[in-house]
């Protein structure tokens, strides 16, 4: 399974930005799609998954200002990000888990897009 974000950029304090995550392959299901990011020097940690089910989640630093959304049909997961910080400065990764039409499980990840937020 192949994922690839889009969407990332520069942005001043304040602004909004949204990436894009689109899977494809040999996709059966997909169970949860997510966010998570990377600063330098620090940890990958998550930002938001989206469940089949819909239900939702969020770290703490960006809840309130970033939505997770995602449009079944496409395989495409959104990440709306709003008042954005200088400290969300990171590389945004896009991350699947699921099964394959083998009945293998997949937990895939995309390469990651930048997000410089910066005056």
């Amino acid at each position: 399974v192949q994922l690839v974000e889009s969407g990332g950029g520069l942005v001043q304090p304040g602004g909004s930005l949204t990436l894009s995550c689109i899977a494809s392959g040999s996709i059966f299901s997909i169970n949860a799609m997510a966010w998570h990011r990377q600063a330098p020097g620090k940890q990958r940690e998550l930002v938001a998954i989206i469940h089949n089910d819909g239900s939702l989640d969020y770290g703490d630093s960006v809840k309130g200002r970033f939505i997770i959304s995602r449009v079944k049909a496409g395989n495409t997961v959104y990440l709306q990000m709003n008042s954005l910080k200088p400290e969300d400065t990171a590389v945004y990764y896009c991350n699947a888990r699921g099964v394959e039409f083998d009945w293998k499980e997949y937990d895939s990840w995309g390469q990651g897009t930048q997000v410089t937020v910066s005056s």
